[in-house]
């Protein structure tokens, strides 16, 4: 995608385009209402109109309006297409964003200039929010110019010390964005510093669990294999070097992470250093939730919000599938 950089900086190392894929994707869809919470700066602001410019989404503005409309007018973005509904705050406006999915008037959420624990407060609580019966988590994904095809790293934003039961909806989530990504049967590395089972390292506990977890279909869908260190999840020869015979080590789609610091630190390395491009979305609610930096560029933020319409066309699918 080259996020940071323009395409004739560095030499491409492979001809995976992750946006371009995500844009070819989306553009025989239709818009999908989305309720942007509180995008009272430019960068929120801007990122939803622009991404509705695109045709990815028809963007519904919600907080307070005399903010909304004084940070348009003095970055000389027009309004007037748009449906705004004022409410008085940031917890308004997530309040009034979850009631718009409940109500059916939007089908995902977009984060805007309010601090995620208010938005996610919303969306979990359990008499208004949007609640299922996984844990919601969050899912970078990843296109990196060294690796031929996309990369989930997960969760690196919500959960923080999730522990066996967590770590098996978020593994759930990232294979159900995995295929909705086209990637039929995703192999997931579940990651640890080692290879092997140490009782010192209770990440490698879960991990020996989780693939066995899979083995019994209390996870499906996907291929599990853990633990695995990060070189050997997503390089042939580093995993020959050791020695590991595995169906995922060096072809991984998946990194599911120990915890929210190792997976916020790696896709954040992957990003500055090996200029990656991330999208960003929660996984696990009625509806996905689009979730971006104020350091993502343009590009990162359409992608995140493409990565959305994706998920609704193919939860819509669903909904109509005969029982």
């Amino acid at each position: 995608m080259g996020l940071y950089h323009q395409a004739n900086d560095f030499p491409e190392d492979n001809a995976f385009n992750g946006y371009e894929m995500l844009m070819d994707a989306c553009k025989n869809l239709e818009p999908i209402n989305v309720a942007v919470v509180h995008p009272c700066d430019d960068v929120s602001l801007s990122s939803a109109l622009d991404a509705a410019e695109k045709g990815l989404i028809i963007p519904i503005l919600v907080g307070p309006q005399a903010r909304i409309r004084a940070v348009a007018e003095e970055h000389g973005l027009d309004l007037s297409p748009y449906k705004i509904i004022d409410v008085e705050h940031s917890h308004a406006s997530a309040a009034k964003s979850v009631e718009l999915i409940r109500l059916g008037a939007a089908e995902a959420l977009m984060k805007g200039s309010l601090h995620t624990d208010e938005l996610l407060a919303e969306v979990v609580n359990k008499a208004t929010g949007l609640r299922t019966e996984r844990r919601i988590s969050h899912c970078f994904i990843m296109d990196v110019p060294t690796y031929p095809k996309p990369l989930i790293v997960t969760d690196g934003a919500v959960n923080i010390t999730p522990n066996l039961k967590a770590k098996a909806d978020i593994c759930q989530n990232a294979i159900e964005l995995a295929q909705v990504l086209r990637i039929q049967q995703p192999k997931v590395a579940v990651l640890s510093a080692v290879e092997t089972i140490n009782p010192e390292i209770p990440s490698t506990i879960d991990a020996a669990a989780l693939c066995k977890m899979a083995d019994r279909g209390q996870i499906v869908g996907g291929i599990l294999d853990g633990p695995l260190a990060l070189d050997n999840a997503i390089s042939m020869e580093a995993a020959r070097t050791k020695k590991i015979v595995s169906p995922v080590a060096g072809q991984a789609d998946i990194l599911l992470v120990p915890n929210l610091e190792a997976g916020n630190i790696l896709a954040k390395q992957l990003t500055f250093l090996a200029r990656a491009e991330a999208a960003g979305v929660i996984m696990g609610a009625r509806v996905p939730i689009i979730l971006t930096s104020r350091a993502d560029t343009l590009r990162a933020r359409l992608a995140s919000c493409a990565v959305a319409v994706l998920l609704v066309y193919a939860r819509r699918a669903t909904l109509k599938s005969p029982v």
